[in-house]
Parts: structure tokens; C-alpha cells; sequence
């Protein structure tokens, strides 16, 4: 079957991203679960040693109401730092005191809701693919806290984040849901909820309170931490949590159990608003339990205590008296029961050590060595021994001490056991994981091995599929890989994703292995035989490399290697700015080379004539095996155009041009992570004391995204743009970012959704102008023209919506970005004559540049999530999940298309070119991708898997996934890419 290189490299990239599917499924593992899942245990009795102890049952409550306030984003130093003392003078005052017991809780990444949630409620440590599940919240039906109490029989009562609901359905005795993921609502989310407050505080008929408070979270994702709104949100928090407290002591006069507040964040936030990753500022939350129980501290404040959060369903768990939940890892926070008798708190502590102790069994093979274990079991029979001196009535110091030892002791194994249990949460599915790396390296290879063919003049070659899929390997390794797979999945001891599908795609992907190793195997056959004929023919065999070409090579190798590294993934878009700025270096180098010697080279016209005549056969051998840029390159020099004039000056400081806007880009986002928190322009620009210069900047910014667009739009949508471009900054004016001349009070923030979808109009508009003309030169007249000009407004219209999704401080990253694509046409491009491949690799690297210029890392906390809700008034998954994708890729997508908008208009004289593109744009991106997926199932025990390398491997899947789509739509803009028989 001849296939076309770029519909071969589309299909290619297609089937690598089921292949990545597969091993993603099978490397974020699922956490740590207990065996019993239908019944719950009966607790364990308390040990005595030679005598039976009546406490065969769960202790009794210890507090009668309990409220849960949940403020998402509510980081540590919010509570504990400056802004805390300054803005939530109550809660300081509280803590100051002694009426608290105050710790920070430690959030294990990814630091997302709903991950947290699950964290808070169940004691586990949530996979990280929880991170991508956020956006689908499915039910929970691991054993958790509010399961436990609708099964006692406790009414519970929720306002807030819908995620809750979607978890727990039907738990609730009354709920009212709001969505969290409309992030452009700063003060409705939260009024939803305080609106019930007064009722819900007067009645009696509930038990327990859950308030999820959205606000903050929703003001850090849109202006950052150190945003003026965050304070009046704390002092509002902060009245919220007095009025509780004051209404919940005025109750206890009643009661016969005293109730308790609980102060919470999910997760923290980072230095830019937004948080899923690890640092610090983003792990760190307050946890603070207020009683009238619990004694009150004298002396100097104390720093509070650090602790995991998921030792707050243990906790509660006890301070409700209900079970613990089976697959919590977390330890009881012992100063909330501190105020027991000693039998009592023995026997909290106890509890806890039985339900970590049993986990531990069912999910480590060798339990009965590890530390926690051995300690648990040796402090069992002290407390044994307690119990039986305690019930014998003894009262001497000896229990006393005996006691203080046993509870020390029990402490002690609480905490090895926690940490054994946590660092068990990796449970790799390595099947699926080794499916998957097989079929990404077998489409590596296969691309590999077949870009001598797919770059030459015809780009098209002869793929061996009828052959190998009726040939005896085929069958053979069909059978092999069949017989493998009952094995694994009939002797597995955990369960297995692959093993979990049907046994029709199980087959079906064993036959794709099958079938792309029989086709490696015939191009490899091939290959060998073809080596033969430049060998015997030295002219034929001889191929020039240039300066350009060998740093494209070592470029990308380079990179491809510093992935192996935690520090450089961090830091990885230093590697892209050097990579440009080198880049930039030798194409000035070449541009010197060819404005001061390209004269030289003119009498070489003849003697290049004479070598066309001797070379005629090789150059047909080529046509078919080599990429055509070989001959290109060879009289390049003498057919080049000379610029005249000031062109040529403006040539030779072009690369000098791209430079100095790549270095100004630099200073306007600091991202990655040794440098992050130093301040940059962009900071600077989103403070509200420089809202004037923001204004002025991202207007000015508008008026060149116009004048760099409309010089190839039609005149129909150069209006559409416009009048799109207006409404942009009538948009960022409505949101409060920037200021209009007839506007200049400081009214209430609205959300701007009239003006954003005036603005989606017009990109729509534009979008159809240019369908309309690729269906026109696709189906009605192979016009080039009509197909360039249709490209082109499509281009036109996704820069309008990178416009109105990109943040206000942003806006120059996308001049930046048309004026380098427009310098690099007109006096790079265009002069020099470089092939599609070296072009294709060029958009390839500036895309990646901007994909971090724009202040993205490979940190997910850096996913502006808030552009996902431009112009809409409630949460829609998939127009939400869209605009978030496109504004976290806006800069590999639009240079992307401005590389096939570039090739349909300055090459159509060469129809291989489109097809050449395609192809290298699959080659480069599949080589990080296969190659970091060895390093990661390598590395999938490193300390730093968690916090780097996995958060790395979600962004090269997605992107993987977008260069699928770009492919095809190369492969549907290139008529030469057709399936023949």
C-alpha cells in the first residue's frame, strides 16, 4: 500500500497516543485499599493480658456538633503569617489565646480539589491521576467519614463546592451545590453559602456542617496572592468563622457534649495563583480545631505543629465515634483527645494502630518486618498488661508511668506505620505500562526508519502491510503475545487495567504490536538491500550536512537527554531559550555568509550546470530515496535574491531583531522553579498601582495584533477583527483589569460575559470565512491561493481568541510572537530558501518558547484554568476544557498553523512540502515523548517522581495528543497525501 508521508506520520502519531493512553493508565497508580470492602470490621477490643476487658465496642462521641469550614486556596501564612494577624483578627486571637490547636497540614500533591477532598474524608493519599478527574468528579465509594456517619445515623447538612455532592450523593440531608470551576465569581459562590448560615445555626437537626468556601481560591486563580482582594475575602472568612464559633458556644449551655470547629483549607496556593503542584506554598494549609473542650494553653505562642491532612479523618473519626476509615494512612492528632482519661486515649490510640496495622498487612507482603509493625505488636502487649494491672485496680505510679510508656509508645508506631503505608501508595500496573512503551517505541522506530523515503520529492512510499499481516511472523507473535497475556493476567496478584478490557481489544491492540513489528522488520529488510546501491556509486552516497542541520540534530538530542534530569525539567525552559537564541546565532551566521559571499558563488554556475548533466541518474535515485534539499542546497547560494537597499540591512538584523524580543519576552514571566519567586514585568503589571500602565500596554498591544493580522484577510474579516479586538479590551475593562477613558471610577468587578461573547462572534466568523474557503479550494477547484487566504483566516481567528483568552499582561507575548513569525518570513524564510523540514523544526522550537514565555513550567499549579470560563456564566465541561487547553498551548498551536499557512502560500510549487512538514513535526515530538517514557518507568522510584517527573509526562501526553491533531489537519490540507492500493 503507498501512503503519503504525512497521512503515514498522522497515522503514526495516532496510534502513539493510544500507546501513551495505555501507559498512563497503568503508571498513576491506584492507592493503597483495604481487602474488606462490603462489611465493615467490628473494632478491635481492648488488649488484656489474661482478663477480658468490657470495651469491646467503639468509644463514645467526644463532640456533639461538628462544623467543617472549608476555605479553598486558604494557605498556610494566610492564617499564620502577617495576613492573618492583620486580616483575621478573631482567628489570631483564638490561636493566641490557647482555645485552638492549631497545626499545618501538609497536602500531598497533586494539589487539586477533588484529590484533597478525598484526602480529608478517607485518610488516603489519592492517586495523582485524581489531578486530570478534577474537571468529573465521579461518586466515591471508598469507605469514607461521611459514609460512616449517614450509616450512624447522623444528619449532615452541605453548602458549597458541588464536587462534594457529585462524591457523596444522597448523603446530605440538604445541600445547596455551587460550581467551583467558575473562577471569574469572586463573591456570589460564596454568599450562596453564608445566606443559609443564620437558619442552619438556630436549628438543631443536624449534626454535622460542611462549608466549602470558593472565593479565595477563585480571586488567587485571576490576580495572585498578593492580589488587594485577597484581604477583604480573609476578613469576610474571618467574620464567617466568628459568627460559627460564638453561635455553637452559645448552644453548648444545653448540650451534654461540647462541639467543634474545624478551620481548613484543601490546598494552598503558589506565588501565581494557581496550585496542583508541590511547593510549598501550595502544600502547606492551616488546620485549626476549635472547642471549649479542649484546654486552654498558657505561655508563649507556639509555632503551630506540622502534620499530614490526612490525619484529620482519624481524627474526626474519633471525635464522632465512628469507625476509622479502612484505608486511611493518617495518624490521630492526639492533642484533641488529650483531655481523656488514660484508658480512654489508650484506647483512641489503639484503634488506630489496628486499622493501620491491618492495611499494612493487606497491601505488603513482608508486614511482619517492617518497623511500624514489629513496634505496634510489642506496645499491644504492654497495653495488654496496663489494662490488666488497671482492672486489678491498682493505682500506683507504677500504672501511671507504665501508661505514659505505653502511649509514648503507641505514638511512635502511629507514625512508622503512616509512613510505611504512604510510601506503599505507588502500585504500579507494569503490564499496561510495558504495552504501552512498546507500541510508543515501535511507532519511534517505524517513523524513524522511514524518513529517508518520506522526505524525498515524491513523499510517498510503499508501506509492506498486505505482506506482514499474511505473513507467518504475524501470526506467530499474535500467538506469543496472547499466550503472555493469560499469563499475566490469570497470575497477577493485583489487578491490571489491560487485563480489565474486553478480550476483543486486548487482541486487537496484540495485533497492532504484531503487525508494526512484521512492518519494522520489512522497512529494516529493506533498508539493508537499499544501503548496497550508494555504496556502490560514491557520488550517490555523498550528502553535506550544514551548520544548521547539525545544530537542529544536537539540539533536539540534547534536550532529549537533559529530560533524564529532575533539575532541568524544572528549569526546562531554559533549554528552549537556548536553543532560540542559538538558533538565532547561526542564522545570522548564515545570513552574513550569504548577503557577503553569496557573489562568489556566481561562477560556479557552470560548473554546477555540467554537474546537473553527470549527476542526472543519481539525482532520480534521489527523487525516490533522498530528500530533495540535498540539490536545493548546492545552488541555493548562486539563485539567491539579494535584498537592495535598507532589505538588506533589515535581513542582517533580523536574527539581532528576534533576540532582543525573546530577551524582553524572558523578563515578563519568570517561570519554573529556582527563580519563579523572583518578581518580573508581569508582576509588576498586574499590581493595582500600575493598572494605568497595564492599560496602555495591552491596548497598544491590540493595535499591533491588528496591524500584523489584517495585511491577509479579507476585507469582510479585517471588520470581524476589529471590531473582536475592541471587544477584547472592552472585556479585560468589564473584569476590572484594565481601565476605559469613559470609565475611570472603580466600579464593581463584573464577569464580563456579554463583552467576551461579542468577542466570540466575531472569532467564529472569521473561522467559518476560512472553512469555507479550504472546503471551496478542497472540493469545488484546487486553487492555492483560496487555500493559503483560508488558512490564513483561520489563523487570524485563533490569535483573536488567544486575545481574549490570554491574561491582559500577556497580550505582548503574542505580539511577539506575529512580529518574529513575520521577520523570520520575510528575511529569513523567504531569502535563505530553507526545505520544509528545517522550517518545520524551526516553528516546532519557537513554539515550545512560547509555550514558556507566555509563564507556563511544567508545573501543573501554571494551568490557567480561569481562561476556561471566558463568557460563560456556568460550568460547561467540554467548552471549558477547550479554552483551557488552547490558552495553556496557544503558543505550539499558532506556530503550528502558521507554519502550514507559511507552506501553502511560499511553496506551492512544491506539493511535497506539506507532507514533509507533517512528518517532521511527528518525528520531533514523538522522540521526547518515547524517550521519557523509558526515563520515567526507570525513575518511577526517584524522590522527585511525584512533584516533577509525573506532572512532566501529563504535559507531553496532551501535547503529544494536539500534535495528533495537527497532523491531521496537515494531512487534510495536502491533496498529495493519498492512499493508494
Amino acid at each position: 500500500m503507498r501512503l503519503g508521508s504525512g497521512a503515514f506520520a498522522a497515522c503514526c502519531v495516532v496510534i502513539e497516543v493510544l500507546g501513551v493512553a495505555v501507559f498512563l493508565r497503568g503508571f498513576f497508580p491506584v492507592s493503597v485499599r483495604s481487602a474488606s470492602r462490603v462489611q465493615p470490621l467490628p473494632p478491635a477490643p481492648e488488649p488484656a493480658a489474661g482478663t477480658s476487658s468490657n470495651w469491646t465496642q467503639l468509644p463514645p462521641p467526644l463532640f456533639r456538633k461538628v462544623v467543617i469550614m472549608l476555605v479553598d486556596g486558604l494557605r498556610g501564612d494566610f492564617v499564620f503569617g502577617s495576613k492573618g494577624v492583620q486580616f483575621m483578627p478573631y482567628t489570631t486571637y483564638l490561636i493566641e489565646k490557647g482555645f485552638t490547636h492549631s497545626f499545618i497540614a501538609e497536602a500531598k500533591p497533586p494539589t487539586v480539589t477533588l484529590p484533597r477532598i478525598k484526602a480529608l474524608m478517607t485518610g488516603s493519599i489519592p492517586g495523582f491521576i485524581d489531578a486530570v478527574m478534577n474537571f468529573n468528579s465521579p461518586v466515591l465509594l471508598e469507605d469514607n467519614l461521611i459514609g460512616q456517619a449517614k450509616a450512624a445515623g447522623k444528619r449532615i447538612v452541605f453548602y458549597g463546592d458541588d464536587t462534594w455532592i457529585k462524591l457523596f450523593p444522597k448523603h446530605f440531608v440538604e445541600y445547596d451545590g455551587t460550581s467551583s470551576f467558575f473562577v471569574s465569581d469572586f463573591r456570589e459562590v460564596d454568599d450562596n453559602i453564608t445566606r443559609h448560615l443564620d437558619n442552619v445555626l438556630k436549628r438543631e437537626d443536624w449534626d454535622m456542617l460542611i462549608l466549602h468556601y470558593l472565593g479565595l481560591d477563585h480571586i488567587g486563580h485571576v490576580t495572585g496572592p498578593h492580589s488587594p482582594m485577597i484581604g477583604p475575602k480573609l476578613k469576610e472568612m474571618d467574620y464567617i468563622l466568628k459568627k460559627i464559633h460564638i453561635s455553637l458556644l452559645s448552644k453548648e449551655r444545653e448540650a451534654s457534649l461540647p462541639h467543634l470547629l474545624v478551620l481548613c483549607g484543601d490546598h494552598g496556593m503558589s506565588e501565581t495563583g494557581g496550585h496542583g503542584a508541590s511547593s510549598v506554598e501550595e502544600v502547606s494549609t492551616p488546620l485549626i480545631l476549635i472547642s471549649s473542650a479542649f484546654q486552654r494553653k498558657s505561655g508563649n505562642f507556639q509555632p503551630p505543629e506540622h502534620v499530614q491532612q490526612t490525619d484529620l479523618a482519624a481524627t474526626l473519626a474519633v471525635g464522632l465515634g465512628l469507625p476509622i476509615p479502612k484505608n486511611s494512612v493518617g495518624s490521630l492528632l492526639f492533642p484533641v483527645v488529650e483531655g481523656a482519661t488514660m484508658r480512654e486515649q489508650l484506647r483512641f490510640l489503639h484503634l488506630n494502630s489496628v486499622q493501620l496495622s491491618r492495611l499494612l498487612q493487606e497491601n505488603v507482603p513482608m508486614y511482619e518486618k517492617d518497623p511500624g509493625f514489629q513496634q505496634f505488636k510489642v506496645t499491644e502487649k504492654l497495653h495488654g498488661n496496663w489494662i490488666k494491672l488497671y482492672l486489678e485496680g491498682n493505682n500506683s505510679e507504677v500504672l501511671l508511668n507504665l501508661g505514659r510508656k505505653v502511649l509514648k509508645q503507641y505514638l511512635n508506631a502511629l507514625k512508622t506505620l503512616s509512613m510505611s503505608l504512604s510510601k506503599q501508595v505507588v502500585q504500579y500496573d507494569m503490564y499496561s505500562m510495558m504495552v504501552g512503551t512498546v507500541i510508543v517505541l515501535e511507532v519511534l522506530i517505524l517513523l524513524l526508519l522511514s524518513t529517508p523515503k518520506a522526505l524525498c520529492q515524491k513523499a510517498e512510499f510503499e508501506i509492506p502491510l498486505s505482506s506482514s499481516l499474511f505473513s507467518l511472523l504475524f501470526y506467530l507473535m499474535v500467538l506469543i503475545l496472547s499466550a503472555v497475556h493469560v499469563i499475566v493476567c490469570t497470575s497477577a496478584e493485583r489487578s491490571c487495567y489491560f487485563c480489565s478490557v474486553s478480550w476483543l481489544a486486548a487482541v486487537g491492540v496484540m495485533m497492532l504490536i504484531s503487525a508494526l513489528l512484521c512492518v519494522i522488520l520489512s522497512l529494516l529488510t529493506n533498508t539493508f538491500e537499499n544501503v548496497r546501491l550508494p555504496a556502490q556509486n560514491p557520488t550517490a552516497s555523498s550528502s553535506s550536512w550544514s551548520g544548521l542541520d547539525l545544530l537542529i540534530l544536537f539540539g533536539t538530542l540534547g534536550h532529549v537527554l537533559s529530560l533524564g534530569a529532575s533539575s532541568f525539567i524544572e528549569e526546562e525552559h531554559q533549554t528552549w531559550y537556548f536553543l532560540i537564541n542559538t538558533l538565532c546565532l547561526a542564522l545570522g551566521h548564515e545570513i552574513c555568509r550569504n548577503h557577503f559571499l553569496g557573489k562568489d558563488f556566481d561562477h560556479n554556475l557552470a560548473m554546477e550546470e555540467d554537474f546537473q548533466k553527470d549527476t542526472k541518474k543519481v539525482l532520480q535515485y534521489k527523487n525516490d530515496y533522498v530528500d530533495v534539499p540535498e540539490y536545493n542546497k548546492m545552488h541555493k547560494m548562486s539563485s539567491l535574491e539579494l535584498p537592495e537597499g535598507y532589505e538588506k540591512w533589515l535581513g542582517l538584523a533580523s536574527p539581532w531583531l528576534i533576540l532582543i524580543f525573546c530577551r524582553l519576552l524572558r523578563s515578563l514571566n519568570q517561570t519554573g522553579v529556582q527563580w519563579a519567586h523572583r518578581p518580573d514585568f508581569g508582576h509588576w503589571l498586574t499590581s493595582s498601582d500600575h493598572k494605568a500602565e497595564l492599560s496602555v500596554l495591552a491596548f497598544l498591544s491590540l493595535v499591533m495584533i491588528f496591524i500584523l493580522v489584517q495585511r491577509r484577510c479579507s476585507p469582510v474579516s479585517k471588520v470581524a477583527m476589529a471590531l473582536g479586538l475592541l471587544g477584547v479590551y472592552c472585556y479585560r475593562a468589564a473584569f476590572g483589569n484594565v481601565f476605559l477613558p469613559w470609565q475611570r471610577d472603580n466600579k464593581d468587578i463584573s464577569k464580563g460575559i456579554i463583552e467576551a461573547r461579542f468577542v466570540y462572534v466575531f472569532v467564529l466568523g472569521i473561522l467559518f470565512t476560512g472553512t469555507k474557503d479550504l472546503l471551496k479550494s478542497q472540493v469545488i477547484s484546487a486553487d492555492v491561493n483560496v487555500r493559503s487566504r483560508g488558512l490564513w483566516e483561520i489563523y487570524s481567528g485563533l490569535v483573536l481568541l488567544a486575545a481574549l483568552l490570554l491574561r491582559p499582561h500577556n497580550l505582548p507575548v503574542l505580539v511577539f510572537s506575529l512580529l518574529i513569525q513575520a521577520v523570520m518570513t520575510k528575511f529569513i524564510w523567504k531569502p535563505l530558501k530553507h526545505d520544509a523540514a528545517q522550517i518545520t523544526i524551526m516553528h516546532y522550537w519557537f513554539g515550545q518558547a512560547f509555550f514558556y514565555f507566555q509563564g507556563n513550567s511544567n508545573n501543573i499549579a501554571t494551568v490557567d484554568i480561569s481562561a476556561g470560563f471566558v463568557g460563560l456564566d456556568h460550568y460547561i465541561e467540554v467548552p471549558a476544557m477547550f479554552l483551557t487547553a488552547f490558552a495553556t498551548y496557544v503558543g505550539p498551536i499558532l506556530w503550528a498553523i502558521h507554519l502550514l499557512s507559511f507552506l501553502s502560500s511560499e511553496n506551492s510549487s512544491r506539493t511535497s512540502a506539506m507532507s514533509h512538514a507533517c512528518f517532521c513535526y511527528a518525528v520531533i515530538c514523538s522522540i521526547p515523548v518515547s524517550v521519557y517514557i523509558v526515563l520515567v518507568t526507570s525513575l518511577r522510584y526517584h524522590l522527585f517522581i511525584w512533584s516533577v517527573f509525573s506532572p512532566k509526562l501529563l504535559y507531553e501526553g496532551m501535547h503529544l495528543l494536539l500534535t495528533a491533531a495537527i497532523c491531521v489537519f496537515f494531512t487534510a490540507m495536502d491533496q498529495t497525501n493519498l492512499i493508494k492500493p
